[in-house]
This record gives structure tokens, sequence and C-alpha cells, in this order.
């Protein structure tokens, strides 16, 4: 089936770090399947990316949700909850409710929707006993409420070649411009959508470094990006908080 209109809802995942355009902002996956979305549908097609990096899954819910119903898209991506598992104060029983009934709130529109299982972020960070099961958990409630509501998923968590780490940028949170373009070529591939062969092409594999070039990556990679993290969870901050949605209304692509 042919969409006429998208709406992407969610957290920095979406919103496009770390894939960004010569101008700063993020392009992103739903960026590059909004295009090709555009492709097929001709010039009617509208796109909305309401999504804002640092956002927890409340604030997704209570900002965004609304705003993405009320346009009455034929398509809609929700991706929340990834940086919930991170915090010390996440209740994993709340959450998978919320997760069900705000589903069941999309589909109730008519809309299709699009649901991931996240892929294997910690396996290049630290806290893996803690946050791993958390992750976990997510992932299955998300399989779960797709069969039960008939949402469209994207199972970023089996594809293995997310553990190579030229998909993720340098501070191993978030996917570099390669990781984007694979999971856009998996959404379309969901979808039933051809895309650029290219987009699921991954760059080699970098050779293990020494030891000692190991742990000075790390040491880097702590002050450079841990240290801000954690400075932001003490004083109550978050990497969103002066940031606005990039495509706030449901307009055709304008690059």
């Amino acid at each position: 089936m042919g969409w006429r209109s998208f709406v992407a809802v969610g957290d920095s995942f979406t919103e496009g770090m770390d894939d960004a355009y010569p101008d700063g902002t993020y392009r992103g996956w739903a960026d590059l399947v909004a295009t090709r979305l555009a492709a097929e549908a001709g010039p009617e097609f509208r796109y909305a990316n309401l999504a804002i990096r640092g956002r927890l899954f409340p604030g997704v819910v209570a900002e965004q949700v609304p705003a993405a119903v009320a346009m009455k898209p034929d398509l809609i991506s929700f991706a929340a909850g990834g940086n919930d598992v991170l915090r010390r104060t996440f209740d994993p029983d709340a959450l998978v409710a919320r997760f069900d009934e705000v589903v069941r709130q999309l589909r109730s529109g008519g809309a299709d929707v699009l649901l991931f299982r996240f892929a294997d972020v910690m396996a290049r960070l630290p806290g893996q006993r803690l946050v791993a099961p958390r992750v976990q958990l997510l992932n299955q409630a998300v399989g779960e409420t797709a069969e039960r509501h008939g949402a469209i998923m994207v199972d970023l968590y089996a594809d293995d070649t997310f553990l190579n780490p030229m998909l993720w940028s340098t501070d191993r949170l978030h996917l570099s411009a390669a990781g984007h373009r694979r999971v856009a070529g998996q959404v379309l591939n969901a979808l039933g959508v051809g895309c650029d062969e290219e987009w699921l092409m991954v760059p080699p594999h970098p050779a293990p470094s020494p030891w000692l070039a190991a742990r000075a990556a790390d040491v880097r990679w702590a002050g450079q990006h841990l240290a801000p993290w954690v400075k932001r969870r003490l004083t109550g901050r978050s990497s969103g908080d002066t940031v606005t949605a990039k495509r706030p209304l449901l307009g055709p692509i304008v690059d």
C-alpha cells in the first residue's frame, strides 16, 4: 500500500542524531524513509518529525503523541523508552502498560504504526548488568504489543550488524550516518518498499585496537561524553531542553 503522510515520534533515535546535514541539523533514518515514501506517493506526500533528543517516555507521550494523532497521518513511527532504561527511577511495569495503551491509541485512528526493537547499544557502554535486562524487557514488550495491535515491527535487535562500531557515533550511544541508513533500509523493507541497496551496506569492521590504545580511547570517551551526561543527570537537565522539533508540521519534504 502507499502512504500519503508520515509522522515520526520519539527521541534522539528518531530525531536523527548523529547523522548531520551540512548545516549541523540532523537527517537520520526517518528523513530517509520519508524521502523514499515521497518518491512513491508524489507531491501530495506530507511528513512531520516531532522527535526531540533526551525525551523520556512520559514526555514523548504527553507532548508528541497527541500532536501526531491530531495530524491523522497514514503512518506513525513510535520509538521511546531508550532514555528511560538508563535512569535509576526506571519503572518497567508502568512503562510496559503505558506502551501498550499508547500503541492502541495510535492504531485506533486507523494509522499504520511502526515499532522498534532496539539494537544492542549496551555492547559498547558501561552498566551492562543493570541496563541490558531492561532493554531486553522493553524489546519483549515491543514485540508483544506489535502482535497484539497489528503494528509493524522493525527488529533491530535481531540484526547482528549493529554490533559493528562503525554504525555508531563517537559517543557510542547514537547511530552514525551509516547506522541511520541501515535503519532506514530495515524500515522500508518492513513496509514492503524498496530502498537504495547502499543503505544496507556496512563499513568494514575495524581491526581490534591494542589494549593501551583502547583504554586511552575509553578515557577520552568518558571525558567527552559520559561526564557531561552524568552532569546533566545530577542537575536535572536534558540534552533536548532547548531543542524544538525539526519538522513540527505535516508538510512536504523540504531539505
